[in-house]
């Protein structure tokens, strides 16, 4: 794409992110270009309104945030038509995991449930209070520090994340086709998931839409093939689970219908083996299933294995690792392209660690869930910048900056150069007036409104006790104003 492009496609979408923002549009928009112009990594709200390019004070840069109100569905729209990374193919490959923005601290915030946070030591595995998102991103073939984010979501503690999952896929599939990325006829679009998720159950609730699921499963898992035909004469009900693969047992591993020898330019030789026709069995104890309607499906896919054959020099050591799809009988070309799109899920890691580490996503210390999802699309919004401006940003640098090509900037490197990318599109938010600010309260009062403490909600709760808990908390709800005198 031609800089002059780049800079009309670019300039649309800030208009069309403009119109997005109903409420407090200016004061919104001038804070994404502070975070897009911001010299330094974003560490907190207050210094972004020291920054040039947000011409308010930081009154109204919190008012934007707290008052403001972005039209989200229209938002979605309009990330959904960004130009997506091109693969050799033509197929799509998408990708979505979890992050959490902690919030250990914040007694007073809705909304927080207990997120895993990885650790070391005798600190592994913490559980930490915080809002988890769910995010969906384009993936792009090769190495690259890019995943176009297309789509995030809070997890509650009310929510069920795998129907939550599902719901938000379908829909990021479906403004996809809209906006013309995928049409009848185009192959399946790949979405490559970690092991977090409930592969069977996502797999039963995204039937009938053209993807192509590929999930990674825990090594302990056992699938099973086929069930065998029913002797004639045979009294009892007939089976429906065949031999097993177990994934930690080698010597159930005996009837893998394709083995292929495969190459990773960062870890070497692999191996490919794959089971046709395998599935998980389910029980009334499976998550998701207490509360299903007649028997409960088989549901059949193809099992990967993939695995270094030598840990060579020179490459990156890669532990065995297991991959579900619900495609019974997936062809060595698929095949290829699910474990190929799942290695480069790892992109949407980079991401999360921008978003985090430069732009502030998790910096704010906001109470409201709402103005934290303002705050999350926002950043989106800023990231969408960002993928668009390569091309402006590859053709302006620093004099002791190599010269390298738009499809290798890094997100980093764009972001240094985007005060030279606003004022080649320019801006369509109006400039400040100026005014006098309130008085604010008397100096000496103390502020007599408190807060109230909101509890933590846990995950997959099963409803019985969702019911219970909701029973506590007005019961809580209601002695809490009694004491203050409000009953």
């Amino acid at each position: 794409m031609l800089p002059a492009d780049a800079v009309l496609r670019l300039a649309g979408f800030r208009d069309g992110l403009y119109r997005c923002l109903t409420r407090r549009g200016d004061a919104l928009f001038e804070l994404g270009d502070a975070v897009l112009c911001e010299d330094r990594p974003v560490a907190d709200l207050a210094h972004l309104s020291l920054v040039p390019e947000f011409g308010r004070g930081h009154g109204a840069l919190y008012d934007g945030l707290n008052a403001g109100r972005v039209d989200i569905g229209r938002l979605r729209r309009a990330v959904a038509g960004l130009p997506l990374p091109s693969w050799p193919d033509g197929r799509i490959r998408l990708a979505a995991d979890v992050s959490a923005w902690l919030r250990p601290g914040a007694e007073t915030s809705g909304g927080r449930m207990f997120c895993y946070v990885k650790g070391r030591g005798r600190n592994a595995g913490q559980m930490i209070p915080g809002w988890p998102y769910s995010f969906v991103c384009a993936l792009g073939p090769g190495a690259s520090s890019w995943a176009l984010l297309l789509d995030a979501a809070r997890i509650g503690p009310q929510d069920d994340e795998t129907e939550l999952a599902a719901a938000q896929l379908r829909e990021v599939v479906e403004r996809l086709a809209a906006a013309g990325h995928w049409k009848d006829g185009d192959p399946d679009i790949i979405i490559a998931l970690d092991a977090g998720y409930n592969a069977t159950r996502l797999a039963w609730l995204l039937d009938g839409l053209p993807v192509m699921l590929v999930v990674r499963v825990r090594s302990d898992r056992v699938f099973y093939g086929p069930a065998p035909s029913r002797h004639e004469g045979r009294a009892g009900r007939p089976p429906r689970h065949g031999t097993p693969v177990a994934c930690a047992d080698p010597a159930t591993w005996d009837g893998a219908q394709v083995r292929l020898d495969a190459g990773s330019a960062r870890y070497g030789p692999l191996a490919v083996t794959a089971w046709h026709r395998v599935h998980q069995q389910l029980t009334r104890q499976s998550s998701g299933w207490e509360d299903h309607q007649g028997p409960l499906p088989v549901i059949e896919g193809t099992l990967i294995r993939l695995a270094a054959t030598s840990q060579a020099a020179g490459y990156q050591p890669l532990e065995p690792m297991w991959l579900w799809s619900p495609d019974p009988a997936a062809t060595p070309a698929e095949i290829t392209a699910l474990w190929q799109a799942y290695l480069r899920r790892f992109d949407l890691e980079h991401a999360f660690r921008f978003i985090k580490s430069r732009l502030g996503w998790n910096k704010p210390l906001l109470r409201d869930p709402a103005t934290a999802d303002r705050w999350t699309w926002l950043i989106i919004a800023c990231y969408a910048q960002l993928w668009l401006a390569r091309t402006i940003a590859a053709a302006i640098r620093m004099p002791w900056q190599p010269a390298i090509p738009a499809a290798v900037m890094t997100p980093g490197r764009v972001r240094a150069g985007f005060r030279h990318a606003r004022q080649m599109t320019g801006t369509p938010a109006s400039t400040a007036k100026p005014g006098t600010p309130g008085p604010g309260r008397p100096k000496g009062s103390r502020n007599k409104t408190t807060a109230p403490r909101q509890p933590v909600g846990k995950r997959n709760l099963r409803p019985a006790t969702i019911r219970r808990n909701a029973s506590k908390t007005g019961k809580a709800a209601h002695e809490t104003d009694r004491l203050n005198g409000k009953l």
